[in-house]
């Protein structure tokens, strides 16, 4: 046999061996991934992006099922599923995360960036990604984190234009200190519930408003049982592409790194989802009826000064190095992201 015979025969071998370790690195694998949004929200377009991009680069092996709406309960439910390995991923809020992790509540803060590309910078710099690595402490895993947009407030009484506006409205707000505490320090009546009580309780007048992005406002027809949407832009809302750790630790090394290079190819694509329908969600909830105002510059400042002693009070009860750390890339963001 001939040198250059036996060296292709070797080279074929080896590919044989090397195509045969990674068929075996993946197997067959079906994800449940749950989340409260409906399949019209960029969160949902987002997880359909990731499926896709994991089923093919797994060979058709990986498949991720899709539970959108609250099917498989509310995000603490669900946490509590993944940290027990019933469910395998979760894109949930960084509010519900705060449970586990209370530094997450941080960046639940109002006011504290003022464009998407803020929002982003602060998910992805020194601070997200140390939040990231105490997670599998608790029994989860974090990809990353997704956005959703801006909340702003709705209700069915007048707009708001200024702090005074908030003057004696229930609100519902996420059961989380750092809402429940900014909306009282505005002097409005901050009401906790579960999302899957709201519509009812809006359409009851249980409350007289809520405060969620546009894509969630349409996305739910609150249009239909209120009439005012007011751009407070108070909060910025991530969420954090979550996995369980007794999912994650029976993966191969080859199946991990398809789902982390599924999440960082899939995060552009969701960015860019949120940005048009949070566009495309205020024109059709104008069309709709809704009453749209904005707020002045100096007005959401009187707010952000409003809200200023429950950001020292929360961040006091944190470890100090958490908050510096935030506070530290908050200066940094401002400064260098626009």
């Amino acid at each position: 046999m001939s040198f250059l015979v036996r060296a292709l025969s070797a080279t074929a071998v080896c590919l044989t061996l090397t195509v045969g370790v990674s068929a075996q690195e993946i197997q067959e694998r079906t994800i449940r991934w749950g989340h409260l949004n409906n399949t019209d929200h960029p969160v949902s377009m987002g997880v359909q992006k990731f499926a896709e991009i994991l089923l093919a680069k797994s060979g058709g092996k990986m498949k991720v099922r899709e539970f959108a709406a609250s099917q498989l309960g509310n995000e603490l439910q669900q946490q509590s599923a993944l940290r027990g390995g019933t469910q395998e991923m979760l894109s949930a809020s960084t509010t519900s995360l705060a449970t586990v992790v209370p530094e997450f509540g941080l960046i639940d803060f109002p006011f504290i960036v003022n464009t998407v590309e803020q929002a982003d910078a602060l998910g992805t710099g020194k601070f997200g990604k140390a939040m990231l690595e105490i997670l599998p402490s608790k029994g989860l895993v974090g990809l990353g984190y997704w956005g959703l947009g801006f909340r702003n407030v709705t209700n069915s009484t007048r707009p708001i234009a200024k702090v005074e506006d908030f003057n004696g409205l229930k609100l519902r707000v996420i059961p989380n200190p750092v809402y429940l505490e900014t909306f009282s320090s505005f002097k409005a009546n901050p009401v906790p519930m579960a999302f899957g009580e709201l519509y009812s309780a809006l359409e009851t007048r249980t409350v007289d408003g809520e405060e969620n992005p546009f894509t969630v406002i349409l996305s739910n027809k609150f249009y239909e049982v209120q009439k005012y949407v007011s751009a407070t832009n108070h909060t910025f809302t991530l969420n954090i592409i979550l996995v369980s750790k007794m999912f994650w630790d029976k993966l191969s090394p080859t199946e991990q790194r398809l789902m982390r290079e599924a999440y960082e190819e899939s995060r552009g694509y969701q960015k860019e989802q949120t940005r048009l329908q949070t566009e495309k969600a205020l024109a059709e909830l104008q069309a709709k009826g809704m009453q749209y105002n904005t707020v002045a510059p100096e007005e959401l400042d009187r707010m952000r000064k409003t809200a200023q002693p429950v950001v020292d009070k929360i961040s006091a009860n944190l470890r100090p190095e958490a908050v510096k750390l935030f506070n530290d890339e908050l200066d940094r963001i401002r400064k260098e992201v626009k």
